[in-house]
């Protein structure tokens, strides 16, 4: 019960922020929820695991630039959060975002054959698979539903109209379903980079982390090339999404899902480190 009543009150707070973004517009709106979650963010439980995580990515790292990346990366966080009372008009300008080697969607488009999109939580990580049917991508992503059952039939509501379409449930129903929508010559797209109570304990910054086999089951069954997808946000707020080369399969089963996921892990870990703040840090990955 208490639980609910936090929901409940949590929900009616973002959505009156997100009707006031509304009438105060997207510009404005970042600055504002880029400082709010700067103050904030570290009143937050997450700051200690903030603070691991970056240890086991970087333990070189000073104090004072893991502060300098925390910052940025609760300023990113805002400015996220606040941007789904505008997915619609990002969906409907081009301006915003540039895309590095487009020559690879050109690609997939002309083989005609479905393919798994890989990413993780960067910058506004919505917009990836929004870009990916703005290039005429036959699309499924895969998602998790949140916590507060208030807010969620909003999110997927704006996921649906304005990202992509065909939203695929995370759990065991949604694996088949993805399934169906690979038979139909559908790519598939989901996040690599977070926790799952099911996988292989694969290294990922070299400490042990629950990792989904999903990609690599999915790629061996249907023989399609899983493809990293990567994006940044720029300090104007406008963003750079690159879609990266595929990642080499192995040719026989024998070991498939390890090989393939320990790839995976390594192309995740290489993103990351290109620059920390862009990533979600907030989320215990090795719990």
């Amino acid at each position: 019960m208490k639980k609910t009543i936090t929901y409940f009150f949590q929900s009616i707070i973002i959505y009156s922020f997100f009707s006031i973004s509304k009438i105060i517009g997207l510009k404005i709106s970042r600055l504002i929820f880029s400082y709010i979650f700067i103050k904030i963010g570290n009143l937050f439980k997450s700051k200690k695991v903030i603070l691991e995580n970056l240890g086991k990515i970087d333990p070189s790292l000073s104090s004072k630039e893991k502060e300098n990346i925390i910052k940025k990366m609760w300023s990113n966080y805002g400015k996220t959060f606040i941007e789904y009372a505008h997915l619609k008009k990002l969906k409907n300008k081009t301006d915003h975002i540039s895309i590095k080697n487009k020559y690879i969607i050109e690609d997939i488009l002309k083989d005609k054959k479905p393919v798994i999109f890989i990413s993780g939580h960067f910058a506004n990580y919505e917009l990836m698979s929004m870009e990916l049917r703005r290039a005429n991508i036959k699309l499924a992503t895969i998602y998790r539903p949140l916590n507060n059952f208030f807010l969620n039939p909003y999110m997927e509501y704006v996921r649906k109209n304005f990202v992509c379409e065909n939203q695929i449930k995370k759990g065991l129903n949604g694996v088949k379903e993805a399934l169906g929508y690979l038979k139909n010559n559908y790519s598939v797209a989901l996040m690599v980079d977070q926790r799952v109570s099911e996988g292989l304990k694969i290294p990922f910054f070299k400490n042990d982390a629950y990792t989904t086999t999903l990609p690599a089951q999915f790629s061996y069954r249907f023989n399609c090339k899983i493809v990293p997808i990567y994006i940044a946000r720029k300090n104007d707020d406008s963003f750079e999404m690159e879609i990266l080369s595929p990642i080499d399969l192995p040719s026989n089963e024998k070991g498939q899902k390890e090989v393939v996921s320990k790839k995976i892990n390594k192309v995740i870990e290489e993103l990351i480190l290109r620059d920390p703040s862009q990533w979600i840090l907030t989320h215990n990955r090795w719990k």
